[in-house]
């Protein structure tokens, strides 16, 4: 099987040697468990020569994108810094992505490396997964795409993308046990020392509300709500401070943010929570009424739905030293 890593231009080092590395050694514990190895794994590019990891690497490619006709898979690392910035210097990949996926290629983007798969059309009108932090750019580029949000991976046909920074890890033990067995993805998971059934990104995930939009009105209520978040915040409050109707103001707030008002809310005091966490010893009913709720199923509930754990679990995990020794719920 025909692996073909595409080094892109300003490209990520720490996205572009995985691949190559997963797969070569995957090689490796296939012989020593007394089969064939099956993966042959190569660098592509658009020259021969790419710098990556801000001008730290030099890569020297196998063969040049225009000089591949076929090939099993293409793996598409990220780009560093601004990905318009990135697309534009590897635009002329995009018809070479497009034409070897009409020849029956499969397409895997690796993080943020959703942007330059994403110009290819190849996603419209199909989920993906890509960095927490860019989701909402990626959304604003791609508005045909449905990004899955807080996935680590996601599969569509022969097209696959990961979620942010390690979750390409969980995406290539995932193509290494679709291509070949469990067993190999295990014992790789094992010498990388990668979970391999983590399903979701949002315990990584900060919560930056989408200010990139026109309505003042609306960044008020968001202006208000980020510092009143730990009293009463109710939908027809925030209405009001608009001077319109709830129906309207739901409206407008959807469109400007890509949040219903109480998802919004929710959002804020879960990050605000998340952080009371990682600096404080308070424990987890203090930290429910600091940022505004009451009850404690309630609280549990919303801030497991968004971050993937429990608040006693995310305190153990991210939190000072001292509160792992806390392992009951409080």
């Amino acid at each position: 099987m025909q692996i073909s890593v595409f080094v892109p231009h300003q490209g990520v080092i720490e996205a572009i040697t995985p691949p190559y590395r997963t797969f070569r050694t995957a090689n490796d514990f296939l012989k020593v468990s007394g089969k064939k190895s099956m993966f042959e794994v190569e660098y592509v590019g658009l020259t021969e020569y790419v710098s990556a990891g801000g001008g730290e690497y030099m890569i020297k490619t196998d063969r040049l994108l225009k000089n591949v006709q076929e090939t099993d898979l293409l793996v598409i690392p990220p780009t560093f810094g601004n990905p318009e910035a990135g697309i534009a210097a590897n635009a002329e990949a995009i018809p070479y992505f497009k034409a070897l996926h009409r020849k029956g290629s499969s397409l895997a983007s690796l993080c943020a490396g959703a942007f330059l798969l994403a110009e290819t059309g190849l996603l419209n009108g199909r989920k993906c997964s890509t960095h927490w932090a860019h989701i909402a750019a990626f959304k604003a580029r791609n508005p045909q795409v449905e990004v899955e949000d807080g996935a680590v991976l996601t599969e569509h046909g022969n097209i696959y993308t990961s979620g942010g920074a390690n979750s390409l890890w969980n995406l290539l033990l995932y193509l290494v046990e679709k291509f070949s067995d469990r067993e190999t993805a295990i014992m790789l998971s094992k010498y990388f020392s990668i979970d391999i059934g983590r399903d979701s990104q949002s315990q990584f995930a900060i919560f930056k509300g989408q200010r990139k939009h026109d309505d003042p009105g609306i960044q008020k209520v968001q202006d208000f709500i980020e510092r009143n978040y730990d009293g009463k915040i109710s939908v027809e409050n925030l209405a009001d401070l608009l001077l319109v109707g709830r129906r309207t103001f739901e409206r407008r707030f959807k469109e400007a943010t890509n949040n219903t008002p109480l998802e919004y809310v929710q959002r804020v005091r879960v990050e605000a929570a998340k952080k009371c966490f990682e600096v404080s010893r308070k424990n987890v009913t203090d930290v429910m009424y600091d940022v505004g709720y009451t009850d404690n199923k309630a609280f549990r509930d919303v801030f497991k739905k968004v971050t993937g754990l429990t608040p006693i679990e995310y305190r153990n995990k991210f939190g000072k030293p001292v509160l792992m020794a806390l392992q009951t719920e409080d």
